[in-house]
C-alpha cells in the first residue's frame, strides 16, 4: 500500500503555487495586517524594556567621590564579600573628648583628616569571603575564641598609619599593654584564616584604634612636631 501525501494538489499549476510560496519570507506575505503572530514567533521586545535593567554582565561602578574619595583595594566580583575581623571599641565621653582636642590640632598639619564614626581594633586583614562561606566562618570564629575572657589593656601612644596600598593615613592610639591578649586572639583568627585560604595578620601588629583618617599619604606631613604635640 502507497502512503498518502498529507496535503495533495489536484493540478499542476497548484503545485507551482506551493512552491512559490514556500520561498516567500514568513510573515513576508503569509498572513495579513493585525493578524495574530504564527505559534513559536516572537514579538519584539520595546526599548523601553530593555533598557529597564542593567546588564547582568556589567559589573558596578566604582565612584571615589561618594565615599569620601576611598579607593577600593581590590575589585569588586558578584558572590564577594570583603570583610575583617576585629572588637568593637564602645567610645566614652572622655575619649570622645580626648579625639576631638586631638583632631583640632592635626588638622592644623592636614586640614583633610576627619574623624573615624566608628571605632574598632582590628584582629585580621581585610579578606573575600564567597557568600556560602559566611556562615561557616562566623561559626568557626565563635568556636576558636569562645574560650577567651575579657581582659584590660591601655592605649595611650600616639601614632601615624597607612593602609597597605598608602592610599589612606590613620591617626591612632597605639595599644602599649595587654599587647599578649591580643597576639593570642589573633593566633585564633589566624586559624580559621588558613582553614579557609585567606591571608593571616600582619607577623608584628601594632594593635590601635584608628581616631582620624585622611585620604592619600599624609605621613611627612604628620610624623615629627606634629606627632610629638599630639603626644603631649
Amino acid at each position: 500500500m502507497s502512503a498518502a501525501p498529507l496535503v495533495g494538489y489536484s493540478s499542476s499549476g497548484s503545485e507551482d503555487e506551493a512552491e512559490a510560496g514556500a520561498r516567500v519570507r514568513p510573515g513576508a506575505e503569509g498572513r495579513s495586517r493585525g493578524q495574530s503572530p504564527l505559534p513559536g514567533q516572537r514579538l519584539p521586545v520595546p526599548d523601553s524594556v530593555l533598557h529597564m535593567f542593567p546588564s547582568t554582565e556589567e559589573g558596578p561602578v566604582d565612584d571615589s567621590a561618594k565615599h569620601g574619595g576611598r579607593v577600593r583595594t581590590f575589585p569588586h566580583e558578584r558572590g564577594n564579600w570583603a570583610t575583617h575581623v576585629y572588637i568593637p571599641y564602645e567610645a566614652r565621653e572622655e575619649f570622645l573628648d580626648l579625639l576631638d582636642a586631638l583632631l583640632c590640632h592635626a588638622q592644623t598639619y592636614v586640614p583633610r583628616l576627619v574623624r573615624m564614626e566608628a571605632f574598632h581594633l582590628s584582629l585580621s586583614q581585610s579578606v573575600v569571603l564567597r557568600h556560602h562561606w559566611i556562615l561557616p566562618f562566623v561559626q568557626a570564629l565563635k568556636d576558636r575564641v569562645a574560650s577567651f575572657h575579657r581582659f584590660c589593656f591601655t592605649t595611650d601612644q600616639v601614632k601615624i598609619y597607612t593602609n597597605q596600598e598608602k592610599t589612606r593615613t590613620f591617626v591612632g592610639l597605639e595599644v602599649t599593654s595587654g599587647h599578649a591578649h591580643f597576639l593570642d586572639l589573633v593566633a585564633e583568627v589566624d586559624r580559621v584564616m588558613e582553614e579557609f585560604d585567606l591571608s593571616t595578620f600582619y607577623q608584628d601588629p601594632s594593635f590601635h584604634i584608628s581616631l582620624a583618617w585622611c585620604v592619600g599619604d599624609a605621613r611627612l606631613q604628620m610624623e615629627g612636631p606634629c606627632l610629638q604635640e599630639l603626644q603631649t
